[in-house]
């Protein structure tokens, strides 16, 4: 089901919206830099060095929503993301969210076009759970507010430095309750204005 709400200013649909995406959390992040004072002649002593991660373990995929009124549900992601698996987030985390977050019965969800969330299977389901879905255009990562949560979290977890993915994890969740209300209720209030940007630059980069 696609909601036919046009992409108006309407700060009462907005805020009845509940955001989601997935993203990649790395235990060494390749832009993370660390100095250290040491002799010319020590560059490769393992004090000085720091380790690398084999075979793609380095990093968590997790799943996650919000609204104006805070953070929904945080879901790690195991193996690679299937419909099956979409499917089963939802059907574990899309009505607890809106629950906790006290969305109107009017509440949209919005996700973007990967082909996951897109599927016919995803169609049933969402069809057969009355949930309105906002239409979205695509490849436009540019109105997505999640991004900015993202990186919230992302710069938080990254200042705690976690050692493995175990505390990884448990960071990600532990900053994630830790996001104030506030914060999203601003991404929220200043979405009208981003999309004026976008339709400004025409889908090009804008601030946000």
């Amino acid at each position: 089901m696609v909601c036919n709400c046009t992409w108006g200013q309407h700060r009462t649909f907005w805020r009845n919206v509940l955001w989601s995406d997935e993203t990649k959390i790395e235990l060494f992040g390749h832009n993370d830099r660390r100095y250290v004072w040491r002799k010319k002649w020590e560059a490769c002593k393992p004090k000085n060095t720091i380790p690398t991660s084999k075979h793609g373990v380095g990093s968590i995929m997790l799943w996650g929503c919000f609204a104006a009124g805070g953070t929904g549900a945080l879901h790690k992601i195991d193996g690679i993301m299937r419909e099956e698996n979409y499917v089963y987030i939802l059907k574990q985390h899309l009505k607890t969210s809106v629950r906790k977050l006290k969305l109107g019965r009017t509440w949209v969800f919005q996700m973007d076009n990967d082909p996951k969330h897109t599927s016919k299977v995803m169609a049933k389901w969402l069809k057969h759970n009355k949930v309105k879905v906002l239409e979205w255009p695509s490849q436009n990562p540019n109105l997505k507010p999640i991004e900015n949560l993202w990186a919230e979290l992302k710069k938080h977890v990254r200042a705690r430095r976690p050692t493995n993915l175990t505390p990884l994890h448990q960071l990600c969740h532990e900053e994630w309750d830790k996001i104030h209300p506030t914060y999203c209720g601003k991404l929220v209030e200043g979405y009208p204005k981003r999309l004026t940007q976008v339709k400004q630059f025409k889908g090009n980069a804008t601030k946000y």
